[in-house]
């Protein structure tokens, strides 16, 4: 779906794929006061349905706390150190890169993102090459990625904080939290506390589907008692949504995200720099910053190799991480807006991933014995 978005980009028949990204309207209420402002469809899904994915993600990621593979701090260390090196690499090199040209500063945080949407399919497609506790490593890093991209987006490229829905979100998780701390198991509470969070979010200014995050943290794993075989509420929740997120929300996502229209961009007008910056970023960036960041947390004897994980089948995972396309198009934007910079970023961020996917795949799918 993701290259099929690609193809209807560039074809004939771009016109209509690009309908997606056109805004739908506005509300304007009878009053005349109050206008809204309806965002595109493409926005929609990466704003919407997305959720359901960072969610089901967050409720794995919190069984593997609990009784799997990171059920132990040392282990759960090692993902969270691992993605800070993730970031703090690829800035680095994008600004060195970058430093001989003033107007390209803006976007250090663009290759800093690791695209969990399109990482976990692909490992998932490559079966036994990839071990149980590779996979789980690499969902958590891109969980804490995630996480430290939402809070550079506040940082460093948000707008004014709307205390009012801030200070609601910061009420509703903490509701969440204390149900989810006594093991209320209603789910309503947690659907409709969600919904809300998500609301307050988008209001506050910040990404609203960490709202999914914050639900799947907060949902509980205990069982209700005197029923062993029952499911728990998190239990519950991911096999309502999984089916479809796998083959709904994240083929669509595929679809709307990738699209990039790349004929009708003059020559003349990509900054090479900028592409290169980026795309090195992506590539040699993320993977250097991973991997060296854990190969020093394991020397330091802070953590272990996840179970059943070679170096070498690490090494592959860290060149999938350079894959970036939903947090970084969104960087990308904010950067650049309405810039012509903005285009070869997001050529930059094509070339990037496309080159980590291709080289990480074939690393795992041909070095690494299933």
């Amino acid at each position: 779906m993701a290259m099929l978005g690609l193809a209807l980009a560039n074809s004939p028949w771009r016109s209509f794929y690009m309908l997606l990204a056109h805004p739908l309207g506005r509300l304007v209420p009878v009053t005349g006061m109050l206008e809204i402002s309806l965002p595109s469809f493409a926005e929609l899904v990466t704003i919407g349905p997305m959720t359901l994915f960072f969610l089901g993600i967050t409720l794995e990621l919190k069984k593997e706390l609990s009784t799997g593979h990171l059920a132990s701090f040392r282990q759960a260390l090692l993902p969270c150190l691992s993605a800070l090196g993730g970031v703090a690499v690829p800035a680095c090199l994008y600004t060195l890169i970058a430093a001989p040209d003033p107007a390209l500063s803006a976007g250090w945080a663009i290759p800093v993102a690791t695209d969990a949407a399109f990482t976990v399919p692909i490992i998932l497609a490559l079966g036994r090459r990839v071990s149980e506790g590779g996979r789980v490593w690499l969902m958590a890093l891109a969980i804490f990625d995630d996480v430290l991209g939402i809070l550079i987006i506040a940082l460093f490229y948000g707008g004014a904080l709307h205390v009012i829905p801030f200070l609601g979100s910061i009420v509703l998780m903490g509701v969440m939290a204390f149900a989810g701390w006594r093991g209320v198991g209603c789910l309503w509470l947690y659907g409709v506390g969600g919904c809300l969070l998500w609301g307050c979010m988008m209001g506050a200014g910040l990404h609203p589907t960490l709202a999914g995050v914050v639900v799947g943290l907060c949902l509980p794993t205990v069982r209700q008692k005197g029923d062993p075989a029952a499911l728990s509420p998190l239990e519950l929740v991911e096999r309502g949504i999984s089916s479809w997120v796998t083959w709904l929300i994240l083929p669509l996502f595929g679809f709307v995200t990738v699209g990039i229209p790349l004929v009708d961009v003059p020559a003349a007008a990509l900054n090479l720099r900028l592409v290169c910056a980026v795309a090195a970023g992506l590539v040699i960036g993320k993977t250097g910053g991973i991997f060296g960041m854990t190969w020093l947390v394991i020397r330091c004897r802070l953590a272990l190799l996840p179970e059943g994980t070679s170096w070498r089948m690490l090494f592959g995972l860290c060149l999938l991480c350079g894959l970036g396309f939903t947090v970084s198009l969104f960087m990308a934007s904010l950067a650049f807006p309405a810039s012509i910079l903005l285009v070869s970023s997001k050529i930059g961020i094509l070339v990037g991933s496309l080159i980590a996917a291709a080289c990480g795949w074939c690393w795992l799918r041909c070095l690494v014995r299933g």
